[in-house]
């Protein structure tokens, strides 16, 4: 599959039902941001809030994305955030490998056309499917790796760190670098 464009893109999507998600979600969360953006950010699936809002990264999670992203150097106006999954499971249940299947073709088109320096994964589903890795994101996070002249730096998903506060300065930490690789230390 190859867009000219976001927008293309999104028209080729459609009201997708190429997999079961498309029967069970409110709103198909394509993603947001600048398209022509330095770093895209890459989560897991929309959550309750992204669902009905069609925009990732809303709620708890969003705010401290805000925080993580203000800490870099960043705000969200200077990326592009997208999902492996682009529906809602049923009761955030974690993605099934059909459904990642499903949509990795438009989760790679939209890196293609967006043509980031830095792809930040958040969490182990957009860790273990950009890196086609079965490590974990315990191990990986804040290990840049160079795939296709672009950067890679796996992260804690915000969400966890919610959930499990130790997490926390391990998050900030690799935002850190993550300002770092942007202003001349590798992307």
């Amino acid at each position: 599959m190859i867009s000219r464009d976001l927008h293309e893109l999104r028209e080729a999507l459609g009201d997708c039902h190429r997999c079961p998600l498309g029967d069970t979600r409110t709103t198909l969360v394509f993603g947001v941001g600048d398209s022509c953006a330095r770093v895209m950010l890459v989560g897991e699936a929309p959550g309750r809030n992204e669902d009905l809002e069609g925009e990732p990264f809303v709620g708890a999670a969003g705010r401290l994305l805000d925080e993580l992203l203000s800490s870099a150097g960043l705000s969200r106006g200077d990326i592009y955030i997208a999902n492996v999954l682009k529906c809602r499971p049923p009761k955030n249940r974690d993605p099934k490998r059909d459904e990642i299947e499903c949509c990795a073709p438009f989760l790679r088109e939209q890196i293609r056309l967006i043509d980031p320096a830095v792809v930040v994964t958040l969490g182990n589903y957009a860790t273990r499917s950009l890196l086609d890795t079965k490590a974990g994101i315990t191990t990986l996070h804040g290990r840049p790796v160079d795939i296709d002249g672009r950067t890679v730096l796996p992260v804690f998903h915000p969400a966890a760190t919610i959930y499990d506060r130790t997490k926390r300065d391990d998050l900030f930490a690799d935002f850190a670098m993550l300002g770092t690789l942007l202003s001349g230390g590798g992307a």
